[in-house]
């Protein structure tokens, strides 16, 4: 990070971060800039938590990774928190948004010019029923059709 500051470009990293550990060791060797952490790889609210404070007292500002399968729904919750109590501040705070798969929730992640908005229900996030249904494996439509059309191909052969 020191190298790319002096023709200022930050670094931005920790989507691949398991735990507060491998953060704390970025954050003490002053790698990165911005940390990136992935609510559903971290898995717990005590390790992100964890994470937030760290980059708190490091000055470094938590950038969620947020593109996949309910991860929108999640991080807002995290960011509401990150300003309402940890950071306090919106600078230099930003979030990825990916608009797919977004209807397999029951409630939308609402965003309007690069914000989150909260959610209006309470609660974490929650996954459609009939969404779990389907694409239950191996019992779900989806997958009892794939699992029929492989074993069809491999017949063939």
């Amino acid at each position: 990070a020191k190298a790319l500051n002096k023709i200022n470009i930050g670094v931005a990293t920790g989507e691949m971060c398991q735990n507060r550990v491998m953060f704390k060791q970025l954050l003490q060797s002053k790698a990165i800039n911005f940390a990136q952490p992935d609510t559903a790889r971290l898995n717990s609210v005590p390790e992100i938590l964890a994470v937030l404070l760290m980059c708190k007292r490091f000055g470094v500002p938590a950038i969620f990774h947020a593109g996949g399968v309910g991860l929108n729904e999640m991080v807002r919750h995290y960011i509401m928190l990150d300003y309402a109590m940890i950071s306090c501040t919106l600078e230099n705070r930003i979030c990825e948004y990916a608009q797919h798969l977004k209807q397999h929730f029951e409630e939308e992640c609402e965003h309007e010019g690069g914000k989150y908005y909260p959610p209006k229900e309470p609660g974490f996030i929650r996954m459609k029923m009939s969404s779990i249904r389907e694409f239950q494996f191996p019992n779900g439509p989806v997958w009892r059709n794939k699992l029929m059309k492989q074993s069809k191909l491999k017949s063939k052969l």
